[in-house]
């Protein structure tokens, strides 16, 4: 992020002394201070809050140094996400994000129809739904098979929540691209390609075509939550 650099130029601070404030390397401090550094969110609220900022106000940064201008409307609450208005149409949303630490916790805070979070992410979108953004880390290679449309290992992904009910309509628009399915038992990262009738399950595809990553059926009934994936940062 462009605006680590700034503010650490403007506090009269080396990458390395920045780095020892927030204990890491001088390397990753030279990474982060990259347009697309992707930063755990651990260490971007420590930087946020090491410089007196939230991590929206960060965020809101950024986007300006890059010429997505807020346009000082008041920002907004929508399903747990925060919608900052930019120009354009634009809007950055701050969006619950769920680390991998958390997936066990998100799973059974959904099974209770409850849903607690300290932690956001930021996204800049280009129109507003009515649907639930979340943004969840992706775990495990199996969406990555090294081209434009993997999805690595630790990935920020941002996703829409849709009702799982729909996917059983086999809209052929709903398939070949990557969701993020909340089951019973854990958070994957998958293409869609189809749905069953007979078995009355989704046909999972994995983009990675070592032999550890097989194709499988999932059954609709073990999964409680669907999101298609809409931005990602690597």
């Amino acid at each position: 992020m462009y605006i680590i650099k700034q503010l650490r130029r403007k506090n009269n601070l080396s990458q390395s002394q920045l780095g020892k404030e927030i204990g890491v390397s001088l390397r990753t401090i030279q990474l982060y201070e990259r347009k697309d550094a992707n930063i755990p969110i651990k260490n971007l609220t420590k930087i946020a809050e090491y410089f007196g900022l939230t991590i929206a106000e960060l965020y809101m940064h950024e986007v300006n140094d890059m010429g997505e201008a807020y346009t000082k409307r008041q920002p907004f609450t929508k399903h747990g996400s925060v919608f900052y208005p930019l120009e354009y149409g634009k809007y950055l949303v701050m969006a619950p994000l769920v680390l991998v630490e958390w997936h066990q916790k998100y799973i059974r805070d959904i099974a209770k129809d409850i849903f607690s979070n300290p932690f956001q992410g930021g996204f800049i979108i280009d129109f507003l739904t009515d649907e639930a953004h979340r943004i969840f880390e992706v775990s495990g290679d199996s969406m990555d098979d090294g081209t434009s449309e993997a999805i690595p290992n630790k990935a920020y992904v941002l996703g829409l929540e849709i009702k799982k009910e729909s996917l059983t309509r086999n809209n052929e628009t709903y398939w070949k691209q990557p969701y993020i399915l909340v089951c019973s038992d854990r958070i994957i990262c998958k293409q869609l390609t189809g749905f069953d009738r007979v078995h009355k399950s989704l046909l999972c595809h994995n983009l990675n075509t070592s032999p550890e990553f097989q194709d499988f059926e999932l059954p609709l009934d073990e999964v409680l939550q669907v999101f298609k994936v809409v931005k990602k940062q690597l």
